[in-house]
């Protein structure tokens, strides 16, 4: 089985009072119509972080990235991640919520950190599989969840398609 990565591009603007579930998982079943063929399995996901209330995507600059680390430092937030299967017509998708402890930060700490690159594509402005994951000190759920892509949903969504799940996700 061949595996090409391949960026959507869409508008992934928020619509108006959209909440979080559904709107990372419109923009999963958007992604997955913007990228491969007809008969192409197509895998795509979309995460948010939501923080008081507040819908964080990625940063649009450093000064944003702080602005992200400051408000989570030392707090719970919610992480939805949409992810949506489609092949041919045929398109399943489905929301998973993990919620993250983040450990106090220092001005410095959160300064250094931006400064690596690290927050600036990702949302909520840390990567729980990287550098920031250091200032993770909980996950109640799944934390392939926070990193964007929970792996424990795509056996049931790409059967749901009409594929069998061991044909594309067998090691290669």
């Amino acid at each position: 089985m061949q595996f090409d990565v391949s960026p959507a591009d869409l508008d992934e603007t928020r619509w108006p009072d959209e909440p979080p579930g559904v709107y990372v998982e419109r923009l999963a079943r958007e992604k997955t119509q913007a990228c491969g063929g007809p008969e192409d399995v197509v895998v795509a996901a979309d995460t948010a972080v939501v923080s008081g209330g507040v819908i964080m995507g990625k940063p649009a600059h450093p000064a944003e990235a702080r602005s992200m680390l400051t408000r989570l430092q030392g707090e719970r937030h919610d992480v939805f991640t949409g992810v949506a299967v489609r092949r041919g017509e045929e398109v399943a998708s489905a929301v998973d919520v993990a919620v993250v402890e983040m450990l106090p930060m220092t001005a410095d700490e959160i300064e250094a950190y931006v400064a690596t690159g690290e927050p600036m594509d990702k949302a909520g402005s840390y990567a729980l599989q990287g550098r920031g994951g250091l200032f993770v000190s909980t996950v109640v759920g799944s934390p392939f969840t926070v990193i964007g892509l929970p792996v424990h949903l795509l056996p049931r969504l790409i059967r749901a398609v009409g594929v069998d799940p061991d044909v594309v996700l067998a090691p290669v």
